[in-house]
């Protein structure tokens, strides 16, 4: 199975190609974001047609939070991680990092604190449904691109550099 890293949209240096190729090369500090597309609950209704994808995506996760790499922070949304391998260590939300948004984010953690909130501000708008489900106005109108509902929040990952590194 290949674990390629995707493209950045960042500055800097990037690896891009198989993770597993170097996930053994003495890394102190991993924070991997592996694609949630057949783990995020938010598709569990498309979980059957998947067993496949979701069983070698569960691996990966479990390839990373083994691999030999002393500090290791593993995110994704509410998924079947929490059920099928380990509940997570942490939920945060964009708002405690300054950004008006709700959109529960799951930590592993193995030997890193806990994140503390940086700058917590208001949740944002909801928009409620004729069906009573409620969802956050900026996801909402997100709901056709995946690319955009799965990006990192720049507050959280700041508050990452800035407490673990």
């Amino acid at each position: 199975m290949s674990c390629d890293i995707l493209p950045t949209e960042s500055e800097g240096p990037h690896y891009q190609g198989d993770v597993m190729d170097i996930l053994n090369d003495g890394w102190d500090l991993m924070i991997a974001h592996p694609p949630c597309t057949h783990l995020a609950v938010s598709g569990a209704a498309w979980f059957y047609r998947k067993e496949k994808e979701q069983a070698e995506a569960l691996e990966f996760v479990r390839k990373l939070l083994d691999a030999p790499i002393e500090k290791i922070c593993l995110e994704n949304p509410v998924s079947v991680i929490s059920t099928r391998i380990i509940k997570p260590t942490q939920i945060v939300q964009p708002y405690e990092y300054g950004h008006s948004v709700s959109k529960k984010t799951c930590l592993w953690l193995k030997n890193l604190p806990k994140l503390e909130p940086t700058n917590v501000v208001d949740k944002g708008e909801f928009i409620t449904y004729p069906s009573g489900k409620r969802m956050h106005s900026w996801y909402a109108t997100k709901w056709g691109n995946g690319k955009e509902r799965s990006m990192f929040w720049t507050g959280i990952a700041e508050a990452m550099a800035d407490q673990w590194g």
